[in-house]
């Protein structure tokens, strides 16, 4: 299904009723904030999480109580204070041995299902190419999917939720597929449809989304204070964080970079897009942008995967692509950085995280294009979860709603007052 051009789409006048309302950003809780710390420094005695969080001893105590009786945390051995004196601390972790999340991940001409654990490891993943793209017989192909996973893979842990991310436009609140142009989706009601299938809580999001939450959880740490995550895959978008929280915008259209121009000065010739121009970032760069270029350069490939594999197997021509794509999306990282000034930017793409030369040039082009990132070896950084990207994906989409509400309506879990 086509969407409307830019051109036409500014040619209709936007009415101030057609703009949705914002939905303010959700606070992480007093608990949240408790179990953050656990997951961070477990195992860790309470008066610690107390210092770590700013909350009183007290509270943190009362915090922990509902920790331990959802069965999200559980106590460790008891450790005693300096030189055996004092009383002794019973340190509090990440109790991963009740409970997992799952994970579904839709992507152009797949899809990944797969298990979590609530330290963000994954147990168990099955990624299956489409064999439809009808948005509700393939949702009904990833609900038959996962009995199957859990019956083989999950070891009589109880599943506390599905986590779904996609590319493009998704709108977390209304739990909703606003527009994937590749699959040809338009406002699909994922969270419905999945509620109904599986009997399970479901939450949606981009997996650029997904992945800059997961980074901020389980990866790279300095992400915390603000961050872009660049994804190059067969979409490519973005996300952007500040203060720990996710910008999404009023529209869910945040991230939404497929379109920006790169030009094709020195490229090679600037590869035609949907949009009727040349030059844009994802018809520069995409999967199937490289699996085209190669065939043009005689290097025949089934798919995407196909030539990566070529390249870590030091096929010339296949990397010699790769540090192409490397270059451009170097392009993309510089105009990103300079108008977010983030405190790093990571990017998810194989060749950046697998392939050392391709990193090396795109932190050049980072170095020799941004006009405010005077450090790349710190700045620019590969993902944190290189070669199971798609399984985190859709697993931290449920982590995250975790996290941020451990007290929220989790039906799996016991009730607490």
């Amino acid at each position: 299904m086509k969407s409307l051009s830019a051109a036409a789409r500014r040619a209709t006048p936007l009415l101030r009723s057609d703009i949705p309302a914002a939905v303010p950003a959700r606070r992480v809780t007093g608990t949240g904030s408790v179990l953050s710390a656990i997951l961070d420094h477990g195992p860790v005695a309470r008066s610690t999480v107390a210092r770590l969080t700013g909350l009183s001893p007290a509270s943190v105590t009362g915090h922990v109580g509902q920790l331990l009786a959802r069965g999200l945390v559980r106590e460790s051995a008891e450790t005693a204070g300096p030189r055996g004196l004092g009383r002794p601390h019973i340190p509090v972790e990440i109790d991963t041995g009740r409970y997992l999340v799952a994970g579904a991940h839709i992507a152009v001409a797949h899809s990944t299902v797969s298990l979590m654990d609530l330290r963000g490891r994954i147990v168990a993943e099955d990624r299956q190419p489409h064999r439809t793209t009808d948005p509700h017989r393939l949702l009904a192909g990833l609900a038959e999917r996962l009995p199957r996973l859990v019956s083989a893979r999950a070891a009589e842990r109880t599943v506390l939720a599905l986590g779904v991310a996609t590319g493009h436009r998704v709108a977390p609140v209304a739990g909703m597929i606003v527009e994937h142009p590749l699959l040809g989706w338009r406002d699909v009601p994922v969270r419905d449809v999945l509620s109904a299938a599986t009997g399970l809580p479901v939450h949606v999001d981009s997996h650029s989304r997904a992945l800059a939450r997961a980074e901020q959880m389980f990866g790279e740490a300095s992400t915390r204070a603000s961050m872009v995550l660049l994804f190059i895959g067969a979409v490519v978008d973005a996300a952007f964080a500040t203060e720990g929280a996710m910008h999404r915008g009023p529209r869910s259209g945040a991230g939404s970079i497929a379109h920006l121009p790169l030009g094709a000065g020195g490229s090679g010739g600037a590869e035609p897009c949907s949009c009727g121009r040349s030059g844009c970032l994802q018809s520069e760069v995409s999967e199937r942008a490289m699996v085209r270029r190669a065939a043009e350069q005689g290097l025949l490939v089934a798919s995407f995967r196909e030539l990566l594999d070529q390249a870590l197997a030091g096929e010339v021509r296949a990397v010699a692509l790769f540090r192409r794509r490397a270059g451009l999306v170097g392009r993309a990282a510089a105009l990103l950085l300079d108008m977010f000034d983030p405190a790093v930017l990571v990017v998810v793409e194989p060749g950046a995280g697998r392939i050392p030369e391709c990193l090396a040039d795109l932190r050049e082009q980072v170095a020799e294009r941004s006009w405010v990132c005077d450090d790349p070896e710190r700045a620019v950084v590969p993902s944190s979860f290189t070669g199971s990207v798609l399984a985190t994906a859709g697993g931290a989409v449920a982590l995250g709603a975790l996290y941020a509400d451990p007290l929220g309506p989790w039906p799996a879990l016991p009730a607490v007052s």
